[in-house]
């Protein structure tokens, strides 16, 4: 029973332990955190490396597959006269559409400038035939108040030659 029991067994391990080769703990954990960044570092230039290859050769498989599908179009399209006339006839309806556009757009732009141009003309003469009056008015007011004030002098003066007239007589 002795040899059953936790304490017979305690010399056997600690035996076992001492005859390997143990590295102190911080050794080893160092040890691990290196090796683990070793391999992600390996991990990523890898990564990295397969990137700058499959990249462009995706890229280039995609160009192809878009070109193939492109001509195959194009090939189907216009391999008959009919078929070459119908795309023809859709694009010349194209042109006469976006032409016709561009007319409308030029044309209620012009209509637009005229009814600017006419508006601001409008305003224009309006505002000179105000002033206008304005000034009429002004100039009448200002004539009637100048014959006021000449007739008022003249007759003042008229009455000073009288009065001087009057003191070189006497």
């Amino acid at each position: 029973m002795a040899s059953t029991s936790p304490g017979a067994q305690k010399p056997s391990t600690t035996t076992k332990r001492s005859t390997t080769s143990r590295k102190p703990a911080g050794a080893g954990t160092r040890t691990s955190r290196a090796t683990s960044t070793s391999r992600t570092a390996s991990r990523t230039s890898t990564t990295i490396v397969e990137r700058a290859v499959l990249v462009p050769v995706g890229a280039g498989l995609l160009a192809r597959d878009n070109l193939v599908s492109t001509v195959k179009g194009l090939a189907g399209k216009y391999r008959t006269r009919t078929g070459l006339e119908r795309e023809l006839k859709r694009y010349e309806r194209r042109g006469v559409t976006a032409r016709d556009r561009f007319e409308n757009q030029v044309r209620r732009g012009r209509m637009r400038f005229e009814r600017e141009v006419r508006q601001r003309r409008s305003l224009v003469e309006k505002t000179v035939s105000q002033n206008r009056q304005r000034l009429d008015r002004e100039l009448i007011s200002v004539r009637r108040d100048f014959e006021k004030q000449s007739g008022a002098v003249s007759a003042r003066v008229e009455r000073l030659v009288t009065n001087a007239q009057g003191l070189i007589g006497s």
